[in-house]
């Protein structure tokens, strides 16, 4: 039976100044007599910059404390602009993060996941901190709530597995007592506990997945994501023209488009809200009161073609020393490694000596990669590539994405066509004078 409680979730861009907070806050105001859990993240590209303090610390370049401190003058600017000058909320912030320099006054600890949820996640903790702050400061009462204390997760730093049995009896006993004293909770995504009570991350992008993981276990009336689009599209309208909102989706079609790398829903956010039939809207914190997206158990019409792009990638060529067939002991053995070292397959193929596969082009991960195979296999890298993946394709639309590329490797099926491209290098015709 569902719950009256509706699952907010709020991304970085839309706290990514004070204006921002502002905003949320405005939006919020509109819904002060229903219950509500808010999941927020880290305010604009924090998680970026602390990835670069996490990085300068693991390789000693000796600037780790000076880019921290950015990241600190950044969010008491923000403070600044919110709070006036004697609040509470600025020895809130300092004492947060404080709770990760402990980690930067160390030697680099040799498990670098580990230390990179230590410190990464601070801009969550920091950043709801402070939108729950400034709710309370304008009259909107809100409790501030630490996601550690309700989502329990396995060791496994930076993709953090829920323990769900666990952490549905927590949110069950502790989130709607909260509610019974205020109308909304305020918590974090993208941040969980481990049994040691070490902080650890759901990986990037994962305040989706919190959210879901709010909704699921309160059996919530509804979840919302707060965009800066209008809705669910059909193309990036960073990189294509005249794309379009779609109004409704199937949880099928939402769980493809995100497995192929659609950006605008985490891919583990769907199950859990699918599981209960929670309907999933997905609308924009620019024009709240625009329809957005709504994804429910609907029965798939017919969609338009919807384009997803994910670049950075690298297509492995991965071959048997002794020519021998790749069967299914060697491809079980590809696999386990794959799984090991946590690199996503998005495209493969397997031919009779070799297996093409394309993955996140990720150094560190594949470099652990290559030398737990280079002994039995041989490996070759192809860079620059991009995937693309078009589903409800026809064919002219197939050889418009192939304008000006070299395809590496394609395949179609009933409804969806991938393939992994390079720009096409530019012929230059020689000089007369030098032929």
């Amino acid at each position: 039976m569902k719950s009256s409680i509706k699952v907010f979730k709020f991304g970085g861009a839309s706290v990514k100044d004070a204006n921002g907070v502002k905003n949320v806050a405005n939006i919020l105001s509109k819904y002060k007599n229903e219950k509500i859990v808010i999941v927020i993240s880290a305010m604009g590209k924090t998680t970026n910059a602390l990835e670069e303090v996490v990085n300068a610390h693991a390789k000693k370049l000796g600037n780790a404390i000076e880019l921290y401190e950015v990241v600190k003058q950044q969010h008491y600017a923000i403070v600044r602009d919110l709070f006036p000058d004697q609040h509470e909320i600025f020895n809130i912030v300092n004492d947060t993060f404080v709770e990760a320099e402990w980690v930067l006054d160390d030697e680099p600890y040799e498990d670098y996941d580990y230390m990179y949820d230590q410190i990464v996640t601070i801009g969550e903790l920091v950043s709801t901190k402070i939108v729950a702050s400034y709710l309370n400061f304008i009259g909107i009462s809100t409790i501030w709530l630490d996601s550690r204390d309700v989502i329990a997760s396995d060791n496994t730093y930076r993709e953090g597995r829920i323990i769900w049995d666990k952490t549905l009896n927590s949110i069950i006993s502790k989130v709607p007592k909260l509610l019974e004293k205020t109308d909304f909770v305020l918590t974090q995504g993208f941040i969980a506990s481990t049994s040691e009570n070490f902080t650890v991350s759901l990986g990037r992008e994962g305040s989706d997945y919190s959210a879901a993981i709010f909704s699921y276990c309160l059996d919530a009336e509804s979840m919302t994501i707060w965009k800066d689009v209008k809705g669910v599209l059909t193309a990036d309208p960073r990189i294509f023209e005249n794309v379009s909102k779609l109004d409704r989706l199937s949880y099928k079609e939402a769980i493809e488009m995100t497995y192929y790398g659609a950006t605008v829903i985490h891919p583990k956010t769907i199950k859990p809200l699918q599981n209960k039939g929670i309907p999933l809207y997905v609308k924009s914190f620019i024009e709240p009161e625009g329809d957005g997206t709504i994804i429910t158990n609907d029965v798939d019409t017919n969609y338009p073609p919807i384009i997803i792009i994910e670049k950075n990638q690298a297509l492995l060529y991965i071959s048997s020393k002794d020519f021998s067939f790749i069967a299914e002991h060697h491809l079980s053995h590809l696999f386990s490694l794959f799984d090991k070292y946590r690199i996503w397959i998005n495209m493969m193929r397997n031919t009779a000596i070799s297996f093409l596969v394309c993955v996140p082009n990720q150094p560190d991960r594949l470099k652990n990669l290559f030398k737990a195979l280079e002994s039995d296999f041989t490996i070759a890298k192809e860079e620059g590539c991009e995937l693309v993946t078009i589903r409800h394709y026809y064919p002219e639309l197939i050889e418009s994405l192939k304008k000006d590329k070299v395809v590496l490797i394609d395949e179609s099926g009933s409804k969806t066509f991938q393939m992994v491209t390079k720009n096409m290098p530019i012929m230059k015709r020689k000089d007369d004078n030098n032929s």
